[in-house]
Parts: structure tokens; sequence; C-alpha cells
């Protein structure tokens, strides 16, 4: 049933009521509002024993062969839900399949702004899924923001709360235009029954919700789950029981830089590089051996810090390095004096009432205090902020423990099979001289830049800025001194995650390109560069104009900026010259800057995010590095998306993925979900199969060591699950377990050889 309703209407329901019914299938036929895109579906009656209603609607998902498998609701008007109080969308699932799924909500009203949402669904489960849309603590509504990236529900609920994921908190519920569940980046196909689709009413919210819920660990006091650590004295003991496994030492057939053994060997160079062997391209270690990279990102406690709501005198607040910091390491780069924390008070006192306990400034664990002066997503500006994640090391390691667990580390690499150190890894790491290491640098001074129209970290660099070029130096100078040349580095990340543009639209892959051109070439190098690319390619302004459709008095005219183009065919040819013009000579600076000093490294890219890679700026990377890199969120490497690999025929690494599970301490699973700790380890193994199966990746790193902190990572409130090992240094057994089947037949499934 359709319950098209007015708003007068809703007012007068949501008085009486607790809930109201959207669709429940009680028809003969689908109702018209749904269409479905690469889905099979059909109504099924109650006889399945899944739906409490008289029939369902039941959806197969060819998620195998197609990358977007979606269910789309789009009533013939509008929905108005602006006059009802605080509720949530809900409706009912049951994963009839052998595996968990987890379904996308993305919400749009009329403007075409999205609120994204996801569950996980395990398989033979059914549940109720609330995305909640109206509500005192949905962000950005209150001043009592919680700084997390999302946040558990504020009202007792048997349902399974969404978690949030991006676009907008708050849409216009005046008109909710289409509804999208959405199924993709999967491996396999998904089976699943969805009915009752209705409003849910909230029951009335608890403002302390987060109140107390981080005890002295940094654990949600509120679960109970396997790895929690329930008193110091547990805690030693875990540590003990996990020392006496790491003495197991490493596995069989690995060179002394984890290459395979067991295979041929090639020529032996000193130092890293890669090698197509057969149809297969691999790196070749610095004794000749077939090596594939597999290791961990964020080897460092950067990302372990959490807001606590106070601030202090920012006078007192010292910086020790150089301005040149990232938002990943600059809390590790201040010093807090017993001065600057006595000057400490509270400003947000919601926050501060997260937490059971923090240390007092006298204490030996008040060390792990350090200082955020910017945070780039959160409750507060700046402000204090604490790692419980270092506190537990102290606890269990005593007065060495960075050394410790520097050393622990270490071991747990090699014990688990891993052949590196991923990106982020700290510097201290890089003398250890038993497991090879991957380096990165980040290009950051006062370059001038360029938009792409969604500059989602921060605005690109423009590389025909000479100052680009000096900034570049400084920073593959700065990774020479921290690398020292040795052979035990195998390669080097710059830069990470640039929004280079997103596929889909006009001005998502094209962005660079148009706001450029729109721009006064006298104040920006790239357009410049634009101008004389179209001079040389058309004889005159006319010229252009009759390809272009336009009207532009002159070229001068044409480099003071044209704007409101209506992207005709010629235009887009254009702008894909252009735009790889650009990114050509971003990667050309980036390249020749760090071979200048560093000629026996590989250079690995930027780490293209999977919504910020376009073909054309794919192609210029690949002119320019050794080995494109990749950060790609999802099951694994479904086959739709890397068809191109064949056409630019290079190595490539994927620097980023994850899996994570809700509700086992945590309130975020991450981007890509499971729903338990063993189906988190085999979701690990399918993907990393992927990739080992895969002729042109060269390796691949989970992201990330540590999981995040409950109370979210300090600068923009990531609270996921995707650590190996929990808040107090407790590693996941069941990620364990994989990792090492992973490894112990990985370099068999890749390069043959002995069995």
């Amino acid at each position: 049933m359709n319950a098209k309703f007015s708003p007068e209407q809703v007012v007068a329901v949501s008085d009486q009521e607790q809930s109201i019914l959207i669709y429940d299938f009680s028809g003969d036929a689908l109702p018209s509002a749904f269409s479905f895109n690469n889905i099979d579906a059909e109504l099924v009656s109650q006889g399945a024993g899944i739906t409490c209603g008289e029939q369902a609607l039941k959806i197969h998902c060819n998620s195998a062969e197609n990358m977007y498998t979606s269910v789309y609701i789009e009533p013939e008007t509008p929905f108005d839900w602006s006059k009802l109080a605080d509720f949530s969308f809900a409706f009912d699932t049951t994963n009839t399949g052998s595996r968990c799924t987890q379904i996308f909500i993305n919400i749009f009203d009329h403007k075409g702004q999205m609120h994204s949402r996801s569950v996980n669904v395990a398989a033979g489960v059914t549940q109720t899924n609330l995305v909640e849309l109206k509500g005192e603590f949905l962000r950005n509504t209150t001043s009592c923001e919680s700084g997390l990236r999302s946040d558990p529900a504020s009202f007792d609920t048997p349902f399974e709360y969404a978690t949030w994921m991006w676009g907008l908190m708050n849409i216009d519920l005046t008109a909710i235009a289409k509804i999208e569940l959405s199924i993709h980046g999967t491996l396999i196909d998904h089976d699943m029954v969805l009915d009752n689709f209705r409003l849910i009413m909230s029951p009335e919210h608890n403002r302390d919700f987060l109140k107390a819920s981080i005890d002295r660990f940094g654990q949600d006091a509120n679960t109970e789950f396997a790895e929690k650590v329930q008193s110091e004295e547990d805690l030693l003991k875990r540590m003990d029981d996990e020392l006496s496994v790491l003495e197991e030492g490493a596995m069989a057939d690995r060179s002394r830089f984890g290459g395979y053994t067991a295979g041929e060997r090639y020529e032996a160079t000193g130092f890293f590089r890669t090698q197509k062997l057969g149809d297969t391209w691999a790196l070749i270690d610095p004794d000749g051996y077939p090596y594939f990279a597999t290791g961990i990102d964020i080897l460092r406690l950067a990302n372990s810090y959490t807001i606590t709501g106070v601030d202090y005198d920012h006078d007192l607040v010292t910086q020790r390095t150089s301005e040149d910091l990232t938002p990943e390491d600059s809390m590790e780069k201040l010093v807090v004096s017993k001065a600057a924390m006595a000057s400490g008070k509270v400003i947000n006192q919601w926050r501060r009432d997260f937490f059971q306990w923090l240390p007092d400034i006298d204490d030996p664990l008040a060390e792990h205090y350090s200082y955020a002066r910017e945070v780039w997503e959160g409750p507060v500006e700046q402000g204090q902020i604490f790692s419980f994640y270092g506190a537990n090391l102290q606890r269990k390691y005593g007065k060495d423990y960075m050394e410790t667990w520097r050393k622990v580390t270490i071991d747990r690499m090699v014990n688990w099979g891993f052949t590196s150190l991923g990106n982020w890894t700290a510097p201290e790491f890089y003398e250890n001289e038993t497991v090879p290491f991957f380096a990165n640098g980040w290009i950051i001074g006062d370059f001038k830049t360029v938009s792409s129209g969604d500059d989602f970290w921060a605005a690109l660099p423009d590389p025909f800025d000479p100052l680009f070029r000096t900034r570049a130096e400084a920073t593959v100078a700065q990774v020479r001194e921290e690398i020292k040349d040795t052979p035990w580095c195998v390669g080097i990340f710059i830069d990470n995650e640039k929004s280079w543009g997103r596929m889909g639209t006009i001005e998502g892959q094209y962005g660079i390109s148009i706001h450029t051109l729109g721009r006064d070439a006298a104040e920006c190098p790239t357009k410049a560069v634009f101008v004389e690319l179209m001079k040389n390619k058309y004889s005159s302004i006319d010229a252009l104009n009759a390809s272009w459709g336009t009207a532009i008095a002159s070229w001068d005219a044409f480099a003071k900026g044209v704007k409101d183009l209506e992207h005709n065919d010629a235009q887009l040819v254009d702008y894909a010259i252009c735009l790889e013009a650009y990114a050509s000579e971003y990667f050309r600076v980036v390249n020749e800057s760090l071979k200048a000093v560093l000629p026996n490294h590989l250079y690995l890219g930027s780490r293209f995010a999977d919504w910020g890679m376009t073909p054309e700026v794919v192609r210029a990377c690949a002119k320019h590095v050794d080995v494109v890199s990749y950060n790609y969120y999802k099951e694994g490497l479904h086959p739709q998306p890397w068809k191109f690999l064949a056409e630019i025929d290079m190595p490539s690494i994927i620097g980023e993925y994850h899996f994570g599970v809700k509700g086992e301490g945590l309130h975020h699973a991450g981007l890509v979900t499971a729903s338990c700790q063993e189906e988190r380890g085999k979701m690990y193994e399918a993907y990393m199969h992927s990739v080992i199966d895969n002729p042109y990746f060269i390796g691949a790193h989970w992201f990330q060591y540590i999981d995040s902190p409950v109370t979210g990572r300090s600068y923009d409130g990531e609270n996921y699950n995707v650590g190996f090992v929990t808040n107090a240094d407790i590693p996941y057994q069941p990620m364990v377990d994989a990792a090492k089947r992973i490894h112990s037949s990985m370099y068999q499934r890749r390069f043959g050889g002995k069995k």
C-alpha cells in the first residue's frame, strides 16, 4: 500500500500511532514507485516464513556480475515528512543468503541532497532497520555534537540503528523524492526479503546516552566482547599469552626481505624493483626473489588520540618541529607542559562526560595527553586530546613501552606473515631491518591551487606554479632523511586521496578543467597552460568558437575566464586534454623531484581514492610512476571497474581497504562491514584472494593497525572497528588467523612453486 498523506494527516496520525505504514506489498502487484537495477524481484507469500505481513518483496542481487545493484523507491509525489515529530524511516529485512549483506540506504530530497547510512544483515537473520531522519542529537541540529563519525541511538530501541556514512545529516524533509537501497562492490550475489517500509516515531531521547560510556582502558563500558580487557591483571595476562605465541617466528620459504624463495630467482639489484613475469606483474626484492607486498597502515599512535572536551591556555602549548604538519601527525609533534595542562578548562562538558576516567596531570599516564591545534571536523575547534592506546601500552610494557611496542609490532608482522609495513608507518620503524617498509610524504605549502569543485580533503595543488616544485623537493628531501636510502624501503607514496574528479557526471569528471577555465590566467598558472593548449589546437578564437558553439570575443577574453559552458562533445574532448595535461604535470614534477635524490626507490603515486580517479588522471599517473596506487573500499576487486588495467598495463597496489563490525565495542563498523569478527576474517581472505589473483596488483595494505578510538579520532571523529588490534592493544584473533591462512599460501597461489 502506498500511504499518500498530506502534512495535516501526518500530524493527526502521528499523535495516535507509533508508526506510519508506507509500503507493505499487500496488493497483487509491486507498487509503481519501485524499480530495480541489476536485481531480480518478485512478491512472495507469508508461507515463506520471513515476514509478518501477507506478502513481501524478495530480491536477488546480481552482484557478482554487476558492480551496483539497487532498489529504487520514487513516489509519484515526493513525501512530506517535515511536520512529524522525531522519527526514523524503517523497513524489515531477512537475509536468505549464506553470507552477511551490507545495505546502503540513500535518501534524497527534491534538491538531490542525500542522507546516507548503512546496515549489515547477518545470514539467516531478520531485523528492522532504522534510519533516523529527525531527532534531537542528529549532527548540526544541536550544539551538543558528539564528535563521533556515527553515534549510537540516543533512545532505547530493539531495532538496528543504521550507521551514518556520508551526505547531509539533515536533508529537506518537505519533499523526499527518492530512496535507494544499494548492495554494491561485492564479489557474490545476495538474496534478501524486504517488507513493511514505514516511519517509526522516536521514543524519548536520552541526553546522557554517551555519558560515562568509556572505561579507563578507552573501551565501551556498556558492551562485552571477546577482546575486552577487564582489569590490568587481565591486560598483562593477555600480553604474556600473546608473547609466547610470537616466539614461533617467520613463515617458511621467505627471503630476508620477505620474498619467495621456493620459486625462480631473478636479477638482484640491491633495491626493490618491478618486473613482469609472463603475464603477471611482480615486485622483485633486493636479493632477486619475487615479492608480494602485504602490510598494515598506520603503525603509529597519531590516529589513537581522541578529544576530551578540555582546552588550554594557547600560549603554553609549544610546537617542537616545523610548521609543515599534516593532520595525521601534528598531535605527535607537540609538547604539552604541566603548566599548559594546569590551565585546562572544560569547553564541552557533554564531551568530557563521556569518560569515566582521565588521568590527573601528575599521573604517569598523563604523558599521553597532547593537543590538537586544529580539528578538521568535530565538537571543538581545538583542544586537549588523549591516547588511551598509548596509556594501555604503558600499562602493558612499563617504562620503555614504546621500544617494546615497536618490537612486539615487528614480531606480530613476522608471525602473522605480513611482508611489509604499510603507509604512514612511524619513521622509528625504518631501521628495523626485519620487515621492509613503505615510506610517504605529503606536499604542503603556500603554492597556488586549483579546484575540482568537490575538494574533499583540500584544494588541489597547481603544479605549474614553480613553488610547487620547491615544496615537492622539500618533501622528498625529508623522506630521504628519514629512509637514508636503505634497501628495506620498498617504495614511496607522495600525497593521498586527492580530489582528482568523480565519475558519473561531466562536472564531476572534468571539474578541474571546468573550474580552471573559468579563472584568470594571470592568477592561475594551470589556466595559462590551458590557454596555450587551446591556442595550439585551434588556429584562431573563431575556430574554437565554431567547435565549442561559443562567442568568446578574443584569446584575451578566453584567458580572463570562460564560464557557463554547455559541455558539448568538442568541449568534452578539450576538457580531457586539459585534465590530462594538468595531472601529467603534477606526477612529472613529483617524480623528477623524488628520483633526483632517491633514484633507487619506487615512486608509488598518490593512492587514488575510488571516488577520486578518472581515466585521464590515471593515464597521466601511469606515465610517471613506477607503481599506480589505489585505495579501494569494497568487498574485493570486482572485475567491472578494473577493466582499464589491461590498457595501462602497469603494476598496481592497493593502499587501503578494510572491514569492520559494529556493536563489538565500537559504534561504527567502517566503510565496508561484516556481521561478526569471524565473518570479518573471511571477508578479509576473500578480498586478498581477489588481489593475489589479479595479474596487475603487486600487493595490498590493510587500513589500519589499531581500531579508531571509540569516541573518534581527534581530527575528524572516525570511530571505526577496523584495527587488527583493539584500543587496549589486544589482537582480533579471527583476523590474525585469516592473515596466517592468507600468507601461508599466498606465494604458491601467486607464483606457483613448492606446495
